[in-house]
């Protein structure tokens, strides 16, 4: 099965830690600052960026991992965001995730990681009404959590560590290892194996994926490239 990866264009922040594809555009967030940018699927100028369509300010922090769905941003608060700015009062002292206006940034809701610990991964899932998928770092799973009551409905076991994007697909999970240099796509129920993309240096590294078009689309947060890889089908 053919894969090629090719950056497309590059982030306009300097450490895009989490992205989404929608009908509107592609949302990235940014780990050092958490401000959000929408952002032109299109070819880059002369920058090497794509035009900004819309920009928000976000009480996350540390930001690792960014979903949309039912009208708002989900992102990852993979802690406190110290180590790369300023503290602020509203920054997470554990994993927390942050329900999110796309519009003005306001903090809808936020919700603490089950288990607690950290995360590099959220997607709302668009097959199934209500649920968002989380990285657990702590534990090594996905956790399938229901938004209503923020109750876990099921894990699925990560045989490497260091979990970060995630894409759920009709018939699977696609998941980002960055340490391992390794896109695994997992089966929903017992988080086999079925299907695997290397992405081998010098190779930009994983952090934030989404799904577009069918493809696979992720970004560095060491070199700010937005990468996409043409699965095959």
């Amino acid at each position: 099965m053919s894969r090629t990866f090719e950056t497309l264009f590059r982030a306009p922040y300097a450490a895009p830690n989490g992205l989404q594809a929608t009908d509107d555009g592609l949302w990235i967030v940014d780990q050092l600052t958490d401000r959000v940018a929408l952002v032109e699927m299109g070819e880059p100028h002369e920058f090497g960026a794509t035009r900004i369509l819309a920009e928000i300010s976000t009480e996350s922090s540390n930001s690792s991992g960014m979903a949309y769905g039912g009208g708002s941003l989900w992102i990852a608060a993979n802690g406190p965001g110290r180590l790369w700015r300023t503290s602020r009062d509203t920054d997470a002292q554990d994993g927390e995730i942050l329900r999110v206006d796309p519009a003005s940034g306001r903090t809808v809701s936020r919700h603490s990681l089950p288990g607690g610990g950290g995360t590099h991964g959220i997607e709302y899932d668009q097959y199934e009404d209500g649920i968002v998928w989380l990285t657990t770092l702590h534990q090594d799973t996905i956790s399938k959590v229901r938004i209503s009551d923020w109750t876990v409905l099921h894990t699925i076991p990560l045989t490497h560590g260091g979990g970060h994007g995630i894409v759920r697909v009709e018939d699977g999970i696609w998941i980002a290892h960055r340490q391992d240099r390794v896109f695994l796509k997992l089966d929903l129920q017992d988080g086999h194996e079925m299907d695997r993309i290397e992405n081998l240096a010098p190779l930009p590294e994983a952090h934030g994926l989404t799904s577009y078009e069918g493809d696979l689309i992720y970004c560095d947060a060491s070199t700010g490239s937005v990468v996409r890889i043409s699965v095959g089908r």
